[in-house]
């Protein structure tokens, strides 16, 4: 009897792991094998996307695998190592040996994975979408019930050529990515090179695509697809994976630059006051990427096609940001703006200031000058 009391305790545990292993789903992580050069030669897959989502999946209790079209070891673009994701995942020995050894995606067994994730990056739009071996891997989840097909920003690019028989399976679904604005805004470089465009492309196969302001944070979810509209909608998209599975997400706290793109997104759309959000900063500003925020201003603004409101609500942003991240090219497109609000003074004064911090001076001068024409100073 002792021995098989002794028996029974010892095998509990294993019993238990075992149970455990089996019952954890399994996600198949898909990055692109076309990044050359960090990104100088040839884009890669994003990093950022990719740390996010792993670390979101692993905290989850999800088994994880990483594919390529070609396998081995993939190249990223250049990012952000201080990122805290980034580091984090930068001192994951087993994420990093993923990177380097990605399963080749004619050798993976569909049937063994709950869901897929389709990580970003320009990269994606150069291979994702024409690689066989993983359009047959979509149309294996599409096709079994309780999956999820995922992906995030050019991601989905993967999907304009899978189809079920005749018809490609996102017509009729709802869906995000990488937009035809925030490909305007910051995808100059490559957008001309790249074999399509990705919000084009996805309506023409019948897909309802869903979108934010630019650079925002998106997530769709629509029957067993889950996609995000760009990097800053990663992580929110990771959690809907594990949350389409059937679990419950952790929590976890939010990154600095989500809580960034949370406070513009609610400044924007006025669910909060700019009061509310100065008495926010002057409480914490740990917690917020500065410039980032600035910088959003600064595209808000460019991207304004002089719409007064959206001219107004940049200045707002990079006025709100100003206390804590100055920058001298941020200050005189602030000061040109002012001025085609017909804010006179405050344009004058930040072109004073740049001129006695000897900051873009010429450009200041020149400005001041078109301010003062025709009235005595």
């Amino acid at each position: 009897m002792k021995n098989t009391v002794l028996l029974i305790t010892l095998l509990f545990p294993v019993l238990i792991f075992a149970q455990t292993s089996s019952q954890q789903k399994k996600v198949l992580m898909v990055v692109s094998s076309y990044g050359k050069d960090k990104g100088a030669e040839r884009p890669g897959y994003e990093f950022d996307e990719f740390s996010q989502a792993y670390l979101v999946f692993k905290n989850n209790n999800l088994l994880v695998d990483v594919a390529s079209p070609k396998g081995g070891k993939v190249e990223p673009d250049q990012y952000n190592k201080e990122k805290l994701y980034n580091q984090n995942l930068l001192e994951n020995q087993e994420a990093l040996d993923l990177l380097d050894n990605t399963k080749p995606t004619a050798s993976i067994n569909a049937n063994e994975y709950d869901a897929i994730y389709i990580v970003g990056g320009k990269g994606a739009m150069f291979d994702l979408p024409f690689d066989p071996s993983l359009q047959d891997i979509i149309l294996n989840l599409y096709k079994r019930e309780n999956t999820v097909i995922a992906s995030v920003c050019h991601g989905p690019a993967v999907f304009a050529n899978v189809k079920n028989n005749d018809e490609y399976i996102i017509n009729g679904i709802e869906l995000t990515g990488f937009s035809n604005v925030e490909e305007e805004l910051f995808g100059k470089k490559w957008v001309k090179e790249f074999p399509f465009s990705l919000e084009t492309k996805l309506k023409s196969r019948g897909a309802q695509f869903l979108q934010t302001d630019f650079m925002l944070s998106k997530v769709v979810v629509s029957k067993n697809f889950v996609t995000g509209q760009n990097p800053f909608s990663t992580a929110k998209s990771a959690e809907a994976v594990v949350q389409s599975l059937g679990l419950k997400p952790v929590e976890r706290e939010l990154y600095t630059d989500e809580n960034s793109v949370l406070l513009i997104q609610e400044i924007l759309d006025e669910t909060i006051t700019i009061q509310k959000a100065e008495d926010l900063l002057a409480k914490d500003t740990s917690i917020y990427d500065m410039p980032l925020m600035a910088v959003y201003g600064y595209y808000k603004i460019l991207a304004s096609k002089d719409n007064m409101d959206s001219l107004i609500k940049g200045t707002k942003l990079i006025e709100l940001t100003s206390p804590y991240f100055f920058n001298e090219n941020l200050q005189l497109l602030l000061a040109k703006t002012y001025l085609s609000l017909d804010e006179k003074e405050k344009a004058r004064g930040i072109a004073k200031d740049l001129i006695s911090k000897k900051l873009l001076v010429e450009q200041s001068e020149a400005l001041l000058k078109e301010l003062n024409s025709g009235v005595e100073d």
